[in-house]
């Protein structure tokens, strides 16, 4: 491609002298104007190589042009060639300091401009080369990031269906547990990327259920207190098989799994944590899994109400639930009664 060249001269003989050196260097594209303001007005629409600039013009001298250039966004680091009288040494150092790269004296000789302007031009190349090799490695980056991503999620999806197999839990009480956590945290102001990284960990709180025996696990009737007591170890068995990871999901999930049966009031297990010393990811999936497990039906159960399940949430805000979790998802109704119905049974 060729090279772009604008050239800045009020005097319309210099625009005509050096837009003909500049088409000598070949390859070349001279781009003339003698007023700064329309070429200020140029490059915001054009990304030139190069650009030799006259300092002593009306107006907008050549200072204020390159002043006025480097604010243009993306035309920061354009070569700029300032052509200045021979004893002007403390406008050249002005000029460094707005980016000035060289210099051409008056009067100008023909054999040192096609030199300077060739050599302003490799570096130009230089430059463009090193943003293209940038620009690749950030896509390399990404798209290797796109894969880690996708490896993590199956994993966390491998683990969530091994529990599955083993756990009356149906796939999709497992999808909308979790998007109503993602729910709960929009609802709460967290950021974006908290909201993503709880939908993608939200399913592994039952993890540990993987550690349960099934003559407690698939009991169809009530357990008693010391099958109790052995269930509840599945929150300390899921965070054992996740901690230590040094992925963010299944950090989180290892959170989510130990606290998610922790009560607001301190009355919760396995730590008897109260209040905010409970992570706020497992404050927010406790409301979203005993929400969805209330209103489906089990073969040990049937299904509550909505307006049951609702009764239930409220009376336990600010003992077995944090009141802010409570609201958000109340707040978000709608969006609840949207999931609850795009994740049916069936889509398990």
């Amino acid at each position: 491609m060729a090279h772009q060249v604008l050239i800045i001269d009020d005097t319309e003989i210099n625009l005509i002298l050096f837009a003909a050196l500049v088409k000598k260097l070949g390859d070349c594209v001279p781009h003339t104007f003698a007023q700064a303001r329309e070429a200020l007005a140029w490059l915001v629409g054009n990304d030139p190589d190069l650009i030799i600039v006259d300092y002593m013009m009306p107006d907008i001298d050549g200072l204020e042009f390159m002043r006025l250039l480097r604010e243009i966004p993306g035309r920061d680091v354009v070569p700029v060639v300032m052509i200045t009288a021979n004893d002007q040494k403390q406008l050249r150092y002005r000029a460094l300091d707005l980016g000035a790269n060289d210099f051409l004296t008056k009067p100008v000789d023909k054999v040192e401009f096609l030199a300077r302007t060739r050599n302003m031009l490799l570096v130009s190349d230089a430059r463009k080369q090193l943003t293209d090799r940038a620009m690749w490695l950030a896509d390399e980056v990404r798209k290797a990031t796109v894969e880690i991503v996708a490896r993590e999620r199956e994993t966390v999806f491998r683990l969530c269906k091994a529990a599955e197999y083993r756990d009356p839990e149906t796939g999709a009480h497992i999808l909308r547990m979790a998007h109503y956590s993602q729910l709960i945290a929009r609802g709460l102001g967290l950021a974006l990327e908290d909201q993503e990284l709880l939908l993608e960990a939200a399913p592994m709180h039952d993890i540990g259920k993987v550690g349960i025996a099934d003559k407690i696990l698939l009991k169809p009737g009530r357990l008693d207190a010391d099958e109790f007591e052995v269930m509840k170890m599945h929150a300390v068995f899921g965070y054992e098989l996740l901690k230590g990871s040094s992925s963010k999901v299944l950090q989180a999930g290892a959170e989510i799994a130990l606290g998610h049966h922790e009560k607001f009031d301190g009355t919760g297990y396995p730590a008897g944590m109260r209040g905010a010393d409970i992570p706020l990811f497992s404050r927010i999936v406790a409301v979203a899994d005993v929400f969805d497990a209330l209103t489906s039906e089990r073969p040990y159960k049937e299904a509550w109400t909505l307006e049951a399940a609702v009764d239930f949430l409220v009376a336990g805000s600010g003992t077995h639930f944090d009141p802010q979790c409570v609201q958000a998802f109340l707040n978000a109704w709608e969006d609840v009664m949207e999931i609850r119905n795009r994740y049916q049974e069936e889509a398990a």
